[in-house]
């Protein structure tokens, strides 16, 4: 007697295999990745209801057409007024999810092949910003004493010294910080659980003993930059108050006002002295934790100053071009071979 084949799992079981199983168990994303392909699922799936009339447990793959993921692709633009990088980003999560369940429902190929038949969209990389090491010292500024004036002077001076993502900065312990004279540096903690640590300036080392002796409450396990409620800053936080400095630093330096200075602007004008400091590009990429030295030459690609120093090299087309003459004594030389 023939055994019954056993029947494909549903649409709704397949997403749970997918987060439980296959992100967080096999493939060990950190909490944000997964944090982000769940966004991107429940926008989906709300769209999807609306879009045919049925609950999301009911939904089954022959529903995922190219059609039904290029209408979502375009709410995401239209409507919630997304990036094409964003747009992009729900669109591989979507993309992972159907080759993860291709192994799993191999009779559904042919419709999981059509719907990964839908391409990412290209974009122009717009030009990043990045501060002139004067615009960046002001930013800085001189903290004025008060609890909250020497806090700022520390993130920011971690930020400039490190390249750091806002995340790693604000999730810093007090315990990874290391000041010892000859070894100080600073563990981070990036994206997809990667670690690495960083040099600090003496005088970044100088200025969080000053705030470390400002708090001697504090413990290995305290968070090194905690808000008014002893926790961790928020992104947003951190955001608020760089833009407090950068109001102060428009003082002396007016363009700055009418500039979006962000954390990762930071990051950029750090990666940006780097190079200029004649860094190279495999250095900087480990400094600021790229996975892949390709995202490290966008900075190649904005030092204009680099690419007049490489241009200077070429001889213009209107130039005499300048013959060589040997001396006489050089030609009385060759003669005598």
């Amino acid at each position: 007697m023939r055994s019954r084949s056993k029947p494909p799992p549903s649409f709704s079981a397949l997403v749970q295999a997918f987060f439980v199983e296959h992100l967080t168990q096999q493939r060990a994303l950190s909490p944000q990745t997964v944090a982000a392909y769940r966004d991107a699922f429940m926008l989906f799936l709300r769209f999807a209801e609306a879009r045919l009339c049925r609950s999301p447990e009911l939904i089954t793959l022959a529903d995922i057409t190219p059609e039904l993921i290029m209408a979502f692709l375009d709410h995401l633009e239209q409507e919630r007024h997304n990036s094409v990088r964003s747009r992009n980003a729900r669109l591989a999560a979507l993309r992972s999810f159907l080759k993860f369940a291709a192994h799993r429902d191999v009779s559904s190929l042919q419709v999981i092949e059509y719907a990964l038949g839908v391409p990412a969209k290209r974009f122009e990389r717009p030009m990043f910003g990045y501060l002139s090491r004067d615009e960046m010292l002001a930013v800085i500024g001189t903290p004025d004493g008060t609890w909250f004036s020497q806090r700022d002077h520390v993130m920011l001076m971690l930020l400039y010294n490190t390249g750091a993502r806002v995340s790693e900065i604000a999730s810093i312990k007090v315990g990874e910080v290391v000041l010892d004279k000859g070894s100080a540096c600073v563990h981070l903690h990036g994206k997809g659980r990667k670690q690495r640590s960083l040099p600090l300036w003496r005088s970044t080392v100088r200025a969080i003993r000053v705030w470390l002796r400002l708090n001697p409450q504090f413990d290995p396990g305290s968070p090194l930059l905690p808000n008014r409620d002893g926790q961790s800053m928020s992104r947003w936080n951190v955001m608020q108050r760089l833009e407090r400095a950068v109001q102060v630093a428009a003082e002396s330096f007016p363009d700055l006002a009418a500039r979006h200075i962000s954390p990762h602007v930071i990051r950029h004008t750090t990666a940006m002295h780097l190079l200029q400091a004649g860094v190279e590009i495999s250095v900087i990429a480990l400094w600021l934790g790229h996975e892949s030295s390709a995202t490290t030459h966008q900075y190649v690609e904005a030092d204009l100053a680099m690419k007049e120093r490489a241009l200077a090299r070429l001889q213009e087309p209107e130039a005499k071009i300048q013959r060589f003459r040997a001396s006489d004594s050089l030609i009385n030389f060759l003669r005598t071979l």
